[in-house]
């Protein structure tokens, strides 16, 4: 989908100290002093955060243990430190090498690192050496594929991942993505569909339905979507599709059964506003109506708990427009 459209449904700071007279220069931090000192913030944010301290003890007590590592890296990403999180799964691979827990994690690392090519790499390697390898290193290789545009490549992954693991949901998400991004509508509403089956509260795999359905099969796809939502949203997702396809005459139909259902519905208001941009029409059902029923409301309701507001207070109040 494109960003724009509405689908209702990833710095080091160095302290300065001024030296006296006739003190010796300070020598330029190298990488590793800069390095070290990250280590060191990081350190001292977890001193007092409990669960750190004690996953940091964990480590320190049973060095062999390759689970704990991995929660001491998740534990650290979750806190905003991604780079300390990558060098301990450095460090876990390099000592665990046989370990597929540590080099699967150090995988997932360099991904959310924006390293992808070290990411491949590490996979290949490990899946190499290891023919036995868990589905996760096939369903990897079809993701880092993906994103690099190797479709293809990245089907045969996905399949083969299928093949170890039938029975993940996930799995058959993936690859009824990746047939989809194909254009392989049918064959991706498949995939989803057995996902479905496998997990029937799959809310991604719901969307994604209707995504593959909605060129071909509007009114499914619109059926398929309000089983897990409203009416409102189930049209505003329509809309999102035509939107991708420059199709905005259509667009706007279905945001307009959207804002029939519920007229203050977020995002198909911002699609609307969209598609005017887009095709420079103005909207057939204005923006400023749905806005006035807001500005009614809200006054209304601080008359009756507030109090009446003078009236400069009321006139700041009011939505800007430009003329």
């Amino acid at each position: 989908m494109t960003a724009l459209a509405v689908l209702a449904a990833a710095c080091v700071r160095q302290t300065r100290v001024a030296g006296g007279p006739g003190a010796p220069a300070v020598a330029p931090a190298t990488a590793k002093t800069v390095w070290d000192r990250q280590i060191q913030r990081a350190a001292d944010a977890g001193e007092g955060d409990y669960e750190l301290r004690v996953l940091r003890e964990r480590v320190a007590g049973d060095a062999n243990n390759v689970a704990v590592r991995i929660d001491l890296a998740k534990a650290y990403r979750q806190r905003g430190y991604p780079d300390v999180a990558l060098e301990i799964c450095r460090l876990a691979a390099a000592r665990f090498p046989e370990s597929s827990e540590a080099q699967l994690a150090l995988v997932r690392a360099l991904h959310d690192a924006d390293r992808r090519g070290e990411a491949l790499e590490v996979a290949q390697a490990y899946v190499k050496g290891h023919p036995q390898a868990p589905p996760e290193y096939q369903s990897w290789l079809g993701i880092l594929a993906d994103e690099s545009g190797h479709w293809a490549d990245g089907e045969a992954h996905h399949r083969q991942a299928l093949e170890q693991s039938p029975g993940s949901d996930a799995l058959h998400n993936n690859l009824g993505y990746n047939l989809l991004m194909q254009k392989k509508n049918d064959e991706a509403a498949g995939e989803f569909r057995a996902a479905l089956r496998l997990k029937p509260d799959s809310q991604v795999a719901r969307n994604n339905l209707g995504l593959a359905l909605a060129p071909n099969n509007a009114a499914e796809a619109v059926a398929n979507w309000k089983t897990a939502s409203d009416s409102a949203t189930a049209h505003n997702n329509l809309a999102a599709v035509w939107i991708e396809k420059k199709d905005y005459a259509q667009a706007r139909k279905e945001l307009e059964i959207a804002l029939s259902y519920n007229s203050m519905h977020p995002a198909a208001l911002r699609n609307l506003e969209l598609v005017s941009r887009l095709d420079g029409k103005p909207p057939a059902i204005t923006l400023k109506s749905a806005e006035s029923r807001w500005e009614r409301f809200k006054a209304e309701f601080m008359r009756l708990w507030v109090g009446p507001l003078d009236d400069t207070r009321a006139e700041a109040d009011k939505p800007q427009t430009s003329h």
